[in-house]
């Protein structure tokens, strides 16, 4: 009886330049993948509007009536609301967006307009203090104020208005703390808050017991 050929053995080890060729060869194919990856969320995002470097048009809604400007990608909502709409009623302070003194309302939301990029207000609704009283007729916000002398030289009055008008129009009947919450992003350098916690809760119609001894309390708020 003939003997049954056995074949011989294969080699199956792998070597160690075998390893880190079949390992480069993984990485760079996974990096590729990456890549092809990458390459495409950047061709959806360059697929958008390029704006710039020159003035581009700029449409939003403005205290009720349809405006377009004309403004460079580097301008602010507040410096357009000012030089160009003659909506002086935002003020510029600290150019920073820690004082509040040009809070405006878009889409109903307070925000610093110098923090604010006019060509990000496209189809925005905005509202500055000029489009509280359109037709000269104060809202009870504004009233209040003048009733509690809620402001001295004035300059932050306009902010605060603002912040209080969007605070009342989310919750009408707020406690001082949520007034003191909603105004902590408007500075008064000239120490009115204890006046304006009281026109707030007086235009909510909200007794107060807050008191001028209460004004470096409310400071640090």
């Amino acid at each position: 009886m003939k003997p049954i050929p056995v074949e011989p053995a294969r080699d199956t080890s792998i070597s160690r330049r075998a390893f880190l060729k079949g390992l480069g060869t993984a990485t760079v194919t996974a990096a590729a993948s990456g890549a092809q990856a990458l390459a495409a969320d950047l061709e959806s995002a360059n697929a958008e509007r390029v704006l710039g470097p020159g003035k581009v048009a700029v449409a939003f809604t403005l205290n009720g009536r349809a405006t377009q400007v004309m403004a460079e990608p580097r301008e602010t909502l507040l410096d357009v609301l000012r030089m160009q709409k003659g909506h002086t009623g935002a003020k510029e302070g600290c150019d920073r967006g820690g004082c509040g003194a040009c809070t405006v309302l878009l889409d109903g939301k307070p925000i610093n307009a110098c923090m604010k990029l006019a060509v990000d207000a496209e189809g925005a609704s905005i509202t500055t203090i000029e489009g509280l009283a359109p037709d000269g007729a104060l809202t009870a916000v504004q009233r209040a104020f003048i009733a509690a002398d809620a402001y001295q030289c004035g300059y932050c009055t306009s902010g605060f208005v603002i912040s209080v008008t969007a605070l009342l129009q989310e919750n009408p009947r707020p406690t001082e703390a949520e007034v003191r919450r909603a105004c902590s992003g408007n500075l008064c350098r000239c120490g009115s808050q204890p006046h304006i916690i009281k026109a707030a809760l007086g235009a909510a119609g909200v007794a107060t017991t807050t008191s001028t001894a209460d004004v470096i309390r409310l400071d640090h708020v």
